[in-house]
Formats: C-alpha cells, sequence, structure tokens
C-alpha cells in the first residue's frame, strides 16, 4: 500500500492544478493497479462492508446501484482519500477566495473530517457504483450536508470498450445566463477522474463568477461499469 503513496507524491501536482483551474477536471492516469481495482469491485458483494445500498430507480435517480461504506474505510481507500486531499485542499481555497466565500479548508484530511463531525456530518460517504446493460446516472451534485468539500474523484473500476460500452462520465458547467456546456469524459480503468462537485471559478471582464456544475453516467449499451467514488466530506444521513 505504500505503493499508492508514492504514486500520488509523483504525480505532476502542478499540471493537475492548472487543469482544475482551467478546466474543472483532471485525469491522474493509472493510478490504481488492474489487481487492486479488482480486488475493489469484489468487495461490492461483502455487504458487512457498507452502510447502505441504493437503488437508484427508486429515487429517480437513474438505473443502477450504489453503496456507501462503512467506516473504518478499506485501506486504500483512506489512504487516497488521505494523501490526495492536501494537493487539492489549495485549490479548492483559491476558488473560495477568488469567490469571496468566507471558508478556509485544512490541508490535513483529518482536520476537516473533524469539522464535518462537529458539523453532525459523520457518515462515511466513499461508495462504489455498479451499473449493468441500460444503466445510467442522472445529473446531481454530492454535497450531503452544509459542510461539504469542492472537489472530489472517481476512480474506474472497468475498462471502457472491453468491460462495458457507453457509460461516458457527463460533466455539465452551467456559465451565467448561457447555455449548458456538456463535458464528456473516458477515463480507463485505474484512472483518476477529479472533477469539481458543485461550482468553479471562471474569470470574466468584471472579476471572478461562479460556474456551477453537475456530473453523471451516460447509458451504458453493454457489459457492467464499476465505479469508486471518493468524497471528501462526510454526510448527515
Amino acid at each position: 500500500m505504500t505503493d499508492i503513496i508514492q504514486k500520488i507524491k509523483d504525480t505532476d501536482w502542478q499540471h493537475i492544478t492548472e487543469e482544475m483551474h482551467q478546466k474543472g477536471y483532471a485525469v491522474i492516469p493509472n493510478l490504481i493497479s488492474d489487481d487492486e481495482c479488482e480486488d475493489l469491485k469484489s468487495d461490492y458483494t461483502y455487504a458487512h462492508l457498507y452502510r447502505k445500498t441504493v437503488v437508484m430507480a427508486r429515487h429517480r435517480f437513474g438505473l443502477g446501484e450504489y453503496r456507501y461504506f462503512n467506516y473504518p474505510l478499506p485501506q486504500l481507500i483512506q489512504l487516497v482519500r488521505t494523501h490526495i486531499y492536501p494537493y487539492l485542499a489549495p485549490i479548492a481555497n483559491s476558488w473560495f477566495n477568488a469567490l469571496h466565500i468566507d471558508t478556509s479548508f485544512p490541508l490535513d484530511h483529518r482536520e476537516f473530517i473533524q469539522q464535518c463531525h462537529a458539523n453532525g456530518q459523520k457518515k462515511a460517504t466513499p461508495l462504489i457504483l455498479k451499473y449493468g446493460k441500460g444503466g445510467f446516472n442522472t445529473l446531481h451534485q454530492d454535497l450531503y450536508g452544509d459542510l461539504y468539500f469542492p472537489i472530489q474523484i472517481v476512480i474506474m473500476l472497468s475498462e471502457p470498450d472491453q468491460d462495458f460500452t457507453g457509460g461516458e462520465f457527463v460533466l455539465t458547467q452551467q456559465i451565467p445566463r448561457a447555455q449548458s456546456k456538456a463535458i464528456v469524459l473516458k477515463p480507463k480503468k485505474g484512472d483518476v477522474l477529479i472533477f469539481t462537485t458543485n461550482f468553479k471559478p471562471e474569470k470574466g471582464v468584471k472579476g471572478y463568477y461562479r460556474v456551477n456544475t453537475k456530473h453523471g453516467v451516460s447509458e451504458v449499451t453493454e457489459g457492467s461499469r464499476y465505479a469508486l467514488g471518493v468524497i471528501f466530506h462526510d454526510a448527515m444521513s
């Protein structure tokens, strides 16, 4: 597991930071090995690891299901969550500063989680999502409470065009007084997709303005698609 920590350290975080400021998303390629992806997929069958299972159709969220992990998180997920966060916190702070939002995120994830728990947000939010043929996820934001971190990640656990077809990651950006922009991404197995949870700043002629975002998954046309979602804040329920 020390290998994943080194991989995170070796990532070109200057490039990631530039991509996040410019686009609101970035990709770390091949951070998670095939074996680690398969282990995470196999964990889906062990109900004791999870605090909650959501069948999307029951809530009109889409077609598929996902499971929220219990604490303590599996070691790989805990390491990823803990060691990626410090590189993202400065980005989040610069965004909030640009938009004059009076919030500052600590650089240590444990300190941020303590803030979540003090706010009554004590439930783990990392989750595994599973889609079969016809599965999809409607556009949404993963906030879970008043205290939230504005960046999250998805780790692809299945190989596009091999394990499944369709099922692209969809990100929409709503520019004020304009049509929404749709971005379609196809991360590969083991890739980490970093993206904004609910907004990013954009510089205009009169200063920075807020671009609201949502994300979802297009319809899976064949096969099975698994992904791991890592949200950095905890949930009320």
